[in-house]
């Protein structure tokens, strides 16, 4: 399977309408391909709307979006609203759960680590070695890496109920060694972003 996550930045003031505008068009959509989920930027670049898509491959990607253009189905009408749109594809880790539907919480945190070329494969294994003791402590949603757009990323997406609890679990996975797994010296981190969201009503991952 194939990830694509769209990261919509809005003019300040109409998140609600946008939000609106793909709930009114959500139900028609989804009978094409399913939806893994839909948030709002909380803290980080505001203003934000992220939608992941999942597809067998870039074939039936390209296949389903004509499809729904075609027909009229979809895109909803925001065009207006818009000031600047991303795309990127990403494939998960062997041990990723992948945007299962699921209800974890209120706050969904979206975190991208970029590295130096040829770093991702030496991060997903030393990962598979320590994520069983962190997901103990609060769900993964989703680890993998970029195919198409940006690439050297490392985007992992974990739920918590909320700010709250998130600092209560970081403090205690880091008080108990438990994570960030440990750094191989020869593994080049360039940089790290971070975003938290809220789900949509509509979204199937809340």
């Amino acid at each position: 399977m194939i990830y694509e996550v769209r990261t919509y930045t809005l003019k300040p003031g109409t998140v609600p309408q946008a939000e609106q505008a793909f709930a009114d068009k959500i139900a028609e959509r989804v009978k094409y391909s399913p939806l893994a989920g839909f948030w709002r930027s909380e803290v980080g670049t505001l203003n934000q709307i992220i939608h992941i898509w999942p597809y067998k491959d870039t074939n039936e990607r390209a296949k389903i979006r004509a499809e729904v253009v075609e027909k009229k189905v979809w895109p909803p009408a925001i065009a207006d609203f818009v000031v600047n749109m991303e795309s990127k594809i990403l494939l998960g880790a062997p041990f990723s759960p992948n945007f299962a539907p699921g209800e974890h919480g209120g706050i969904y945190e979206f975190r991208t680590y970029t590295y130096a070329p040829n770093m991702v494969p030496k991060v997903m294994d030393v990962w598979s070695k320590h994520i069983k003791a962190r997901v103990a402590l609060s769900p993964l949603i989703f680890a993998g890496f970029s195919d198409i757009g940006s690439l050297n990323q490392w985007t992992h997406v974990w739920a918590y109920k909320n700010m709250g609890e998130r600092e209560r679990i970081r403090g205690e996975a880091v008080a108990k060694g438990i994570w960030p797994p440990p750094r191989d010296p020869s593994i080049v981190m360039l940089r790290q972003e971070t975003t938290l969201a809220i789900p949509a009503k509509f979204s199937p991952l809340k």
